[in-house]
């Protein structure tokens, strides 16, 4: 048995892990189990890196607003770099795609946020856009930007360490049981007793709570894949924003002189490291070009990540309500850089069974909790 003993046991140092972990280290003795020898080698690494009030569902949307104080003012000496670097958003509907485009712009919580374009406007933020791509105009947002992922992950780990967490990698998870008032955890690195386990293990949250005889949440990781392209000679596509489709089916964004693309496909895949399929990539390349001016010739990189969606699209935080102790951080659904701030706020405080801190005002924790996947997804919750 390791003679390390800690309050908390975080499965899982990607984004959501090391954030929440970082929280926890404030009032707790942490350890961060990492089952790769690089944390944030799947998903977190491979992002598209936007921070967007306005993107994802209403529980994304809110937890993402959480964040944004700790995007523009993280604590001091998290990061020798700024976290964020405005870059504006650009929702595009086909004039089939209004009522969508009406929608969308009816939101409450994203009236405020962006506004309405007209097609020629549109345009003129993305000026590769063709006329039939935008021909029912579009919504802006003109406060997301661009993610230092990199900075954001490693900030999180050195706050953590800071604080006094420690974080084992090549620490794959193999066994988990609960008895005395503790869980035991095995792994590759070691065995170790907490009172608390966070699940905050990405694509590989379910096969955790299997370890542990806990029903799972029906979490599917879906392939995401993303090609960095040149643009054409003479073209600078820095001034750009995110361009989106309004039915999601493809993005673009410049990427330090070059153009990521994604046809935001969401391909059902066991956890694993995901690499791209040509059929992906190809469809990649043709969406854009059917909706842009662009002829794409030269791919620099390709590659995929893991999204993986609870069934209602909504991430999983919370306690399970049938195993004492453990406690859910996971379906992000590849929103997990946007909103890592403010879930690990809500998180820690769940954890700590306290207050809801003020960036979180108003948010409802029911909207993400397991238990209300009792009866349908999970075991019913515990009286």
């Amino acid at each position: 048995m390791n003679s390390t003993l800690p309050d908390i046991l975080v499965i899982g140092a990607g984004i959501a892990g090391a954030s929440v972990a970082a929280e926890l280290a404030c009032t707790h003795r942490v350890v961060l189990l990492e089952r790769e020898e690089v944390p944030g080698y799947h998903s977190t690494g491979r992002s598209a890196a936007l921070f967007s009030e306005s993107y994802g569902n209403a529980a994304v949307r809110a937890l993402s607003r959480a964040s944004r104080d700790f995007f523009y003012s993280p604590p001091q000496g998290f990061s020798a770099y700024p976290l964020v670097k405005r870059r504006g958003s650009l929702h595009v509907a086909r004039t089939d795609q209004a009522k969508e485009l009406d929608e969308f712009l009816a939101l409450k919580d994203v009236a405020g946020l962006v506004r309405r374009v007209d097609a020629a406007e549109a345009v003129a933020l993305t000026p590769v856009l063709r006329a039939e791509a935008v021909a029912a105009g579009g919504a802006f947002e003109a406060g997301s930007a661009d993610v230092d992922v990199h900075a954001l992950h490693q900030g999180y780990l050195k706050l953590f360490r800071h604080r006094g967490g420690t974080v084992l990698t090549g620490a794959n998870v193999t066994a988990l049981a609960y008895g005395g008032y503790s869980w035991t955890v095995v792994s590759s690195a070691g065995t170790f007793r907490a009172r608390i386990v966070v699940n905050a293990a990405g694509a590989w949250a379910d096969k955790v709570a299997s370890l542990a005889d806990i029903l799972p949440m029906n979490i599917q990781p879906c392939r995401r894949t993303a090609v960095l392209t040149e643009p054409p000679d003479g073209m600078d596509p820095e001034p750009w924003p995110m361009t989106i489709g309004i039915d999601e089916s493809y993005y673009f964004k410049p990427d330090a002189g070059l153009i990521l693309i994604s046809p935001a496909d969401e391909t059902p895949v066991e956890p694993c490291d995901v690499q791209p399929e040509e059929l992906d990539v190809a469809v990649a390349v043709d969406r854009v070009e059917q909706a842009t001016v662009l002829t794409i010739h030269r791919i620099r990189r390709k590659w995929a990540g893991l999204r993986s969606f609870a069934p209602d699209r909504s991430p999983v935080i919370g306690y399970d309500g049938a195993a004492p102790g453990f406690f859910w951080l996971a379906g992000q659904g590849g929103y997990g850089i946007q909103t890592a701030p403010g879930a690990a706020l809500l998180a820690a405080a769940l954890v700590r069974e306290e207050t809801l801190p003020d960036a979180l005002k108003g948010f409802d924790p029911q909207s993400v909790a397991p238990r209300r996947f009792a009866g349908a997804y999970s075991r019913p919750v515990q009286r």
